[in-house]
């Protein structure tokens, strides 16, 4: 009995995260699913299961809902990323490639591109995701030069990391619109080749 009471009264701050945290993942999804213009802030507050005022008790313009959905999954999906790897992967560049490259296939990066289509036409929401954007790059950039077991102060060695990033962006690219799994399982075996050759010791 004691038990069930102290679920039911969780405290304020846990359930407001709560709540943050669901409509971040909300605004994600109706951006991955409807773009800018049908990703409204009633429709996500809807999609949460939480009142408009809500919604913006935690997030007062649509702006700020949007920006802070793509910077929170970038997170998390860094940090699932580097948990896959949790000994480093050195010795293993093929799975890291491939981990990395799947970081652009996925609801998070259809969501992202719908941003920053939005962002290039909108003077206020385009300042913001610039500055998002730059924070997640270098967050990539590290996490890919860690797992990747680069020495950057080698020559060509950082371009040849963020080459590896703006392939697998392009990679994402291509898999918007058609199914590319096969020729992308053979982009990454090549690339995991040549990065075994750049990075050798």
């Amino acid at each position: 009995m004691g038990a069930v009471t102290a679920v039911d009264r969780s405290p304020k701050q846990d359930r407001s995260r709560a709540t943050r945290q669901r409509l971040l993942e909300a605004a994600v999804a109706c951006l991955a699913e409807h773009g800018w213009a049908g990703s409204t802030v009633s429709v996500v507050a809807e999609r949460a299961g939480v009142s408009r005022g809500a919604a913006q008790h935690h997030f007062p313009t649509r702006e700020d809902l949007f920006t802070a959905a793509v910077e929170y999954v970038a997170e998390e999906r860094s940090t699932a990323l580097r948990a896959l790897f949790p000994d480093g992967a050195a010795g293993d560049r093929r799975a890291v490639v491939a981990a990395l490259v799947d970081l652009y296939t996925g609801p998070l990066f259809r969501a992202a591109l719908h941003l920053w289509v939005a962002a290039s036409n909108e003077d206020q929401l385009g300042a913001r995701v610039t500055e998002l954007e730059a924070r997640v790059g270098r967050e990539s950039h590290r996490a890919a030069v860690e797992l990747l077991g680069a020495d950057e102060s080698g020559p060509g060695v950082r371009e040849t990391v963020q080459g590896l990033l703006d392939m697998a962006r392009g990679l994402g690219l291509a898999h918007l619109l058609t199914d590319d799994t096969a020729r992308r399982g053979r982009v990454v075996a090549q690339w995991a080749d040549i990065l075994d050759r750049e990075l050798a010791d």
